[in-house]
């Protein structure tokens, strides 16, 4: 993905729903990734979550499917600007799987990262209080590769560069700790309502 300060897009209309700078993608969902979709079929997919935890774990995706299900309906934006209505993700809160580890009190940040190598950051509060999902079905269907399946992390009140595609883990930190984009000009937490797109904004 590459994105300058001078993406324009489409034409912004009206809407008290839209984020600043953003537009309404309707029925097209853009592809946008920092590396090649992976042939990462199920069977090979596994999740952990490690650093500041009483009980790092991993789960397999029969492991992971066996927690209870929760689903994610509402918006979600895009750093380029485009945003999208009403989409439904369907996967395991990561609230699920937190209760699992047991976070130390000392944990105040999270790096994730992708099966392809991939990290983006985000303070743990971003993360908790049914505030993020692993996800593996998008409006009741798998969730295609190129999307980040078989399945991604998905924060939609951050911008969806956060919510890390092919997700593979968390690791939990005392600080904070820059990801692939944040280390080239991303701003460190990306709220949409403030338009923190660049390190600055």
């Amino acid at each position: 993905m590459n994105v300058t300060r001078g993406f324009t897009g489409r034409p912004r209309v009206h809407n008290p729903g839209l984020p600043p700078g953003q537009y309404d993608a309707r029925d097209d969902w853009p592809v946008l990734s920092a590396e090649v979709t992976p042939d990462l079929a199920p069977a090979d997919w596994s999740f952990r979550i490690d650093g500041l935890v009483e009980r790092p774990h991993t789960w397999d995706w029969d492991a992971a499917h066996a927690l209870p299900a929760s689903a994610y309906e509402g918006d979600i934006h895009c750093v380029t600007g485009w945003s999208k209505f009403g989409v439904r993700f369907g996967g395991v809160s990561l609230d699920a799987f937190l209760n699992v580890v047991r976070p130390h009190g000392s944990a105040t940040h999270a790096l994730a990262y992708s099966h392809t190598g991939y990290t983006t950051n985000l303070p743990l509060a971003d993360l908790t209080g049914g505030r993020a999902w692993i996800v593996w079905e998008y409006d009741g269907a798998p969730l295609p590769p190129e999307h980040g399946g078989p399945a991604r992390l998905v924060v939609p009140h951050l911008y969806f560069w956060k919510s890390a595609k092919w997700i593979a883990g968390v690791t939990l930190l005392d600080h904070d700790e820059p990801g692939f984009w944040e280390r080239n000009g991303y701003h460190a937490r990306g709220n949409p309502w403030e338009e923190q797109r660049y390190s600055g904004d």
